[in-house]
């Protein structure tokens, strides 16, 4: 179910390799043990347990060594990545079941089933024998030319919070000795997401402000979860690249937040020190990144190589050395690898565990819940299972392999369940048609006729058009957020034989898919779903499951708006659009094609007005909002409740609005529920103008509604 990674999501599984020299029962104290154990070990030793390593399963970057075998034996290697099962882990000492990509998942806002679907993937991953995740990742994004925001929550830091908080604790449980957990790592840290024209490894340059009120938080609520790891970022942050920021390892990390756990790098980030322009040679990468806070070099084996000689040289103190070993010691005492270093490595476990048939059904409901409703003109969706001929079209229709996403390593795409296979599944006496209609990226059209011929017989097209796996994920920025290949014309040329066409998009990011918006009458959003995508799938598209996603990003409506987000501020000129000398665009709207946080239903929701229990508070006191929600439709549905604040006038320019609240709720047709929300001072502080962080006192709206752009609101008073 997961990967090698261990969730559906993109988290890299590894093995923690123990000490040489083991000794148990010296102390009760955990502490007392960690020192037990340090004072046995060498100088080499300790370096040693402060390099980790990929094996030959996989690679991301420079494959620099291989003999690790040798190297563990020597204790020269303290952890292995990339490398999983039961009996490959055990020599080493000496995930299967794919749920959506993260981004699919944030959008189910279903902290409940987010947490569900870590849990599993650390059971699964436990079982083959592995310790630690490169998981969760927390980087907020706002531009999705980024690949990697396919790995994340999206735009949003208070959404991001939460979802990496329950993340945390379905991977690390809430004992993380015992052998159905593994150590989750906060990466990467920090404001990775930012990287400047969306390119992935490039610089990132922010305000100290932007820095704290956006993207700092989804990494705090993952450590306050209990996150015992964290991983650094590749790029640099106003100049100094993030393994060699001691302001952001030292400061803000260890010192502001406390911090007890260990820091380890992204791949081969000690050496590309060199490449950023900020070391000359291999002793000063490792100097500057020691220095900083970086307790584990990932891959580059710098430590490995000069450590001993820069301690002996004065640059590096050993006393230093020492307390990034204890961190790494206390992980491993923690995860139970000193009372039996083998403890993970159980074939009997491993066959009982991957892939159960619970686990799938779990993954089938988590990723049904992932799917967002775009359009629905004329209630196209749900199908009548009585439909007699459909036609399934698109170089996604029939495919196993990118329904898994990127990042999924050791996951199985061939268990996966394509789209026209769960079609199938679902529609036992339907005549199901099926056509490629094109690839997925060239200009081929030589399969279009066969799938216009095909349409023309049927009495529904569902149209399967994306991207594939690869295009999103690391390494896989894009300028360009079109379909790629032929898959529009493709598109163009179904919508002609007058045929309803239901677009089923599979994609790792926002795309900008006008057209379809313009000319389909339905658009579902699946993402890439995992092992069960065709099954959730075929469940919304027949109805036997109500879509409730709702877009943790916000899609543009051409590159050249991006970034573009909800919480924007607003400018001295707002947006008029009868006043040329106004923030806009000459030739598009300002607005998004789908603002954060929208998705439909098959049924309908009334939004009352919101009603204070007070319209003025003081500081001590707490507010409370409640708003009455009916469901108007024919169908039980569930809907996602969101509440934004915006403070109407501050020290500082403030966001026109921010994600403060939300509740998922679900009700039958016709029937009504009053949601409650409470505010307290909380919800209204921010980094003031001296950046101090508080409340100022003053005017606020309240905005709650379906989406970030159709809300109802009610002011109140702060004094």
């Amino acid at each position: 179910m997961k990967k090698i990674v261990i969730y559906s999501f993109a988290a890299i599984l590894l093995i923690f390799i123990s000490c040489k020299n083991m000794n148990t029962k010296q102390a009760d104290n955990l502490d007392q043990k960690v020192d037990s154990v340090l004072k046995l070990m060498t100088l080499e030793e300790k370096i040693g347990q402060l390099s980790l390593f990929t094996s030959d399963m996989d690679q991301t970057g420079a494959f620099i060594r291989k003999e690790y075998i040798q190297d563990i034996k020597d204790g020269k290697v303290g952890s292995i990545f990339n490398a999983y099962g039961a009996t490959y882990t055990r020599k080493l000492h000496g995930h299967r079941t794919i749920f959506p990509v993260p981004l699919a998942e944030a959008a189910s806002w279903d902290l409940q089933a987010i947490q569900l679907s870590a849990r599993i993937a650390a059971t699964e991953a436990a079982a083959e024998g592995l310790h630690w995740t490169f998981a969760p990742m927390c980087d907020i994004s706002r531009d999705p030319r980024w690949g990697r925001v396919v790995e994340g929550a999206g735009e949003d830091p208070f959404l991001g919070s939460l979802i990496a908080e329950a993340r945390v604790k379905g991977f690390q449980g809430n004992d993380l000795s015992a052998t159905n957990t593994v150590a989750a790592c906060v990466k990467h840290f920090a404001a990775y997401g930012a990287v400047l024209a969306g390119r992935d490894y490039n610089s990132v340059d922010m305000s100290e402000r932007m820095l704290r009120e956006v993207y700092l938080p989804p990494y705090k609520a993952a450590l306050d979860a209990g996150a015992v790891t964290v991983m650094s970022s590749f790029n640099d942050l106003n100049g100094i690249p993030a393994t060699a920021n001691k302001y952001l390892m030292t400061d803000i990390l260890r010192n502001e937040w406390n911090f007890k756990g260990f820091v380890v790098t992204d791949y081969t980030s000690i050496m590309e020190l060199m490449f950023h322009g900020v070391a000359q040679d291999t002793a000063q990468a490792s100097e500057l990144s020691i220095n900083a806070g970086i307790d584990m070099d990932m891959q580059s084996g710098f430590y490995n190589k000069t450590l001993e000689k820069l301690v002996k040289e004065g640059k590096v103190a050993e006393s230093l050395i020492d307390e990034s070993v204890r961190r790494i010691l206390k992980v491993k005492f923690q995860l139970g690898l000193f009372d039996d270093p083998y403890r993970y490595c159980n074939e009997k476990l491993e066959a009982e565990t991957i892939m159960k048939p619970e686990f799938l059904e779990a993954a089938q409901e988590v990723a049904r819940k992932s799917i967002v409703l775009l359009k629905n003109a004329n209630s196209v969706l749900p199908i009548s299972k009585e439909v007699k001929n459909i036609a399934v079209i698109g170089p996604l229709a029939n495919n196993q392999r990118d329904m898994i996403g990127s990042w999924s390593a050791a996951g199985n795409w061939t268990k996966s369940i394509s789209l026209l296979e769960g079609i199938k599944n679902k529609l036992l006496q339907a005549n199901i048609l099926y056509a490629k209609g094109c690839n997925i990226a060239d200009d081929s059209t030589q399969f279009i006729a066969e799938a216009v011929r095909l349409a023309q017989k049927s009495d529904v097209v569902i149209l399967a058009l994306g991207e594939a796996a690869y295009m999103s994920g690391e390494a896989a920025s894009r300028s360009s957020l079109d379909l790629p290949g032929v898959q529009l014309q493709l598109a163009q040329e179904i919508q002609k034989t007058g045929k309803p066409v239901v677009l089923v998009l599979m994609n790792g990011r926002p795309l900008t898919i006008n057209w379809f918006e313009d000319n389909v009458p339905a658009i579902l959003e699946t993402w890439f779903l995992g092992t069960q995508a065709g099954n959730a799938i075929a469940d919304v598209l027949f109805g036997d499951y109500n879509p409730s996603g709702k877009l943790p990003i916000t899609f543009p409506r051409a590159v050249g708006q991006i970034p573009i987000y909800y919480s924007m501020k607003n400018t001295g000129r707002p947006l008029n659009p009868n006043d040329k000398y106004t923030s806009k665009y000459l030739d598009i709207s300002n607005e998004p094609l789908y603002p954060f946080g929208f998705g439909l239903s098959y049924t309908t929701f009334e939004y009352g007005e919101p009603v204070l229990n007070k319209k003025e508070i003081t500081e001590n006191e707490t507010l409370t909002v409640s708003i009455e929600i009916k469901n108007t439709g024919n169908y039980k549905g569930e809907e996602v409740v969101q509440l934004y604040l915006k403070d109407c006038v501050a020290s500082v320019a403030r966001p026109i609005k921010e994600l403060k609240a939300f509740q998922k709720i679900v009700l039958n047709a016709g029937e009504s529920k009053k949601v409650v929300f409470e505010i307290s001072t909380k919800e209204l502080s921010f980094y003031r103008a001296d950046m101090s962080f508080g409340v100022e006192k003053g005017k606020f709206t309240i905005m709650i509604g379906s989406n970030s752009r159709d809300t109802k609101n009610i002011d109140f008073m702060l004094n």
